[in-house]
């Protein structure tokens, strides 16, 4: 797949993304690639530009909420880091099998590394409304209940859901918009 046809233009308003694992490979079934992510997600927040409304995490991919006067950059940032810090993990951890995976699935003109763990893209959505900001959140959440993970979506551990309910979750979220 080739550089995506989404584009990110309005930054005045948040955007749903999906970025996912190259070749939907599971990644994220072990806390300490997650932890990667929501370290990187408290990081990107603390410097000031970067608001998260929701997400999820599922196994080989990512449903985020977010806003950012820079998105492009941010995402592309966060993507980086967590790409090198995950790569680096796996490794320690001897996953050679997923290490595997992802050199093999590594597109031909990503000559400068030897795995490609993301996708190229995010595929940006502009939310354009409140009805439209609701019914993505609500997707979001309710993602692993669609797959049938669980049965109530709070349940999931790695979804800004409790947030939504008053509970701390394990991300900052704005639930204010």
């Amino acid at each position: 797949m080739g550089r995506s046809r989404y584009k990110i233009f309005e930054t005045q308003h948040p955007y749903f993304l999906t970025l996912t694992i190259n070749n939907w490979i599971p990644v994220f079934t072990r806390p300490i690639t997650t932890d990667i992510i929501f370290d990187s997600l408290e990081y990107r927040q603390k410097q000031g530009d970067f608001t998260v409304y929701a997400y999820v995490i599922l196994e080989n991919h990512i449903h985020l909420i977010a806003q950012s006067s820079h998105l492009n950059r941010e995402i592309a940032a966060f993507k980086s880091y967590t790409a090198r810090q995950i790569i680096d993990t796996l490794k320690t951890q001897h996953s050679n099998h997923v290490l595997k995976q992802l050199a093999f699935h590594k597109k031909a003109h990503k000559r400068d590394r030897e795995y490609q763990l993301w996708e190229e893209g995010s595929h940006p959505k502009q939310i354009q409304n409140r009805e439209m900001m609701e019914q993505k959140v609500n997707y979001i959440h309710h993602n692993p209940v669609k797959r049938g993970y669980i049965d109530k979506a709070e349940h999931w551990r790695y979804s800004s859901a409790r947030n939504y309910l008053g509970i701390k979750g394990l991300v900052k979220v704005n639930t204010n918009w």
